[in-house]
């Protein structure tokens, strides 16, 4: 009996290790233009994460962005300036989807993250929760 004991706690603790580590993985997502001329994009934001990480849109396209929170006590929003390029997003995330419309007017690189920080520990987008928003022709 504790040999299966130790061996479901032994499996527990590597499928959480393995849930952690596929969460903090890069991911891509190349939005499609849908036809009604619109690139969507659906993301979650979580514990020092966010999903898709790396977003690839067109320039001059309007963008929806559905983002919501998945179920935690722990706040986060989403940060993005680029006024260069039109964008100028400071949003509150929650578990109930967001979505936020925006036309991309320049290429670049913009970085995208979450600044929320509590009392003396790293913010979160020192822990990780940033991510990139590319704007291509």
């Amino acid at each position: 009996m504790s040999r299966m004991r130790s061996a479901a706690i032994v499996m527990a603790v590597a499928c959480l290790w393995f849930a952690v580590a596929v969460q903090g993985e890069q991911t891509t997502y190349k939005a499609p233009i849908g036809s009604d001329g619109v690139q969507r994009i659906e993301m979650a934001a979580g514990e020092f994460f966010f999903n898709p990480s790396r977003v690839i849109v067109k320039v001059n396209v309007p963008v929806e962005l559905r983002i919501k929170k998945e179920p935690s006590l722990v706040p986060h929003r989403i940060v993005l300036k680029a006024p260069e390029a039109g964008i100028d997003i400071y949003e509150s995330l929650s578990s109930e989807p967001k979505i936020i419309t925006f036309t991309p007017k320049k290429t670049g690189t913009y970085p995208f993250y979450c600044d929320h920080k509590f009392l003396f520990f790293k913010s979160h987008r020192d822990r990780g929760m940033e991510g990139v928003l590319e704007v291509v022709e």
